[in-house]
């Protein structure tokens, strides 16, 4: 890690992530003492949840409100804001513009809008209305390890005419490693020369740290990673090890460590989350870890040798 000054911020996702793992379904108290957590450490942002609209989605009711934040809401959890800023996640096709206030009126200050390769002019239509309503602006490009060079190259033009603020490398089966991180990144900064970056990794391969680190040191700003690494299936970056190791770190861990002993650590003992053998065999066959999630939910869930047989039969190999 080089000694120079790091212009890097940490984006906290425990809620958002962290709430595919749980169904979003944390108290008020937990989510407060999170936000108090960060803030007193220093963590620049915290994703809060998904902004999603309700009528939108499967299964909403059964949600915690944290899958779509409503503004009223969120003024209840949050009554006194700090310097921590606040962010939400959207997903192509899952939120109805008529749900986003403008900036000035909303807590939130980022809104972060997640696509795959194909979808990436419609995920810019959305940044642009939320970059018209104030609010600072992610483009979150899903799977990339899937994603071919031409396709890249391609979404590389759009990207770079429009008006978002920061373009997200995302490890979203936790199968990169610090290499292919490097080499991403190159190719990032080489057609958008023109935007920042951001990296989300998953911890698969427990490279999601690694992998972040190679982050920094090429520059990249913003950091994705959550308290404890609660995550989809493995889990990402740990917001404490960055905290910890961040070079100039203007961080105060003894908070984030507050929140592991008196929140993190009882939730571990009910939820499922980090790095399991499983979601290790889709993260090195670089595979989505849905197969692996439904795997822990059976009686079999540690039958680690039959689940690689069925993703490496020849049959299966050639099905994709």
């Amino acid at each position: 890690m080089s000694a120079k000054a790091c212009h890097c911020k940490i984006v906290d996702c425990t809620i958002r992530d962290g709430g595919l793992v749980n169904n979003w379904d944390f108290s008020v108290e937990f989510v407060q003492h999170l936000y108090n957590s960060l803030n007193e450490a220093g963590v620049e942002y915290m994703e809060i949840g998904y902004k999603n609209s309700p009528k939108l989605l499967k299964g909403a009711d059964s949600a915690g409100p944290w899958r779509f934040l409503n503004d009223d809401f969120l003024r209840t959890v949050i009554p006194n804001k700090g310097k921590t800023k606040l962010s939400a996640l959207v997903d192509i096709g899952r939120v109805d513009e008529n749900d986003i206030l403008p900036r000035s009126e909303s807590l939130l200050d980022l809104i972060r809008v997640a696509c795959y390769i194909q979808d990436v002019d419609k995920a810019l239509e959305l940044v642009s209305l939320f970059h018209e309503r104030g609010y600072e602006t992610t483009l979150n490009i899903m799977a990339l390890s899937n994603v071919m060079e031409n396709q890249l190259i391609e979404a590389f033009e759009l990207i770079r005419e429009s008006v978002v603020d920061y373009v997200y490398i995302v490890d979203s089966y936790g199968s990169l490693k610090p290499t292919d991180m490097s080499y991403l990144i190159d190719k990032f900064k080489e057609h958008l020369p023109n935007k920042r970056l951001g990296v989300h990794t998953h911890n698969n391969m427990q490279l999601a740290f690694a992998n972040t680190l190679v982050a920094v040191d090429k520059g990249v700003e913003l950091l994705d990673s959550s308290v404890y690494g609660m995550g989809r299936a493995a889990g990402n970056c740990n917001t404490e090890l960055l905290v910890a190791h961040l070079p100039n770190a203007k961080y105060n861990i003894r908070p984030v460590l507050d929140m592991i002993e008196k929140h993190m650590i009882p939730l571990r003992e009910k939820e499922e989350w980090g790095y399991i053998i499983p979601y290790m065999i889709t993260g090195m066959l670089d595979e989505h870890p849905r197969s692996a999630m439904a795997l822990r939910d059976t009686p079999d869930k540690d039958k680690s040798v039959d689940f690689y047989d069925k993703l490496t039969t020849p049959e299966v190999v050639h099905s994709k």
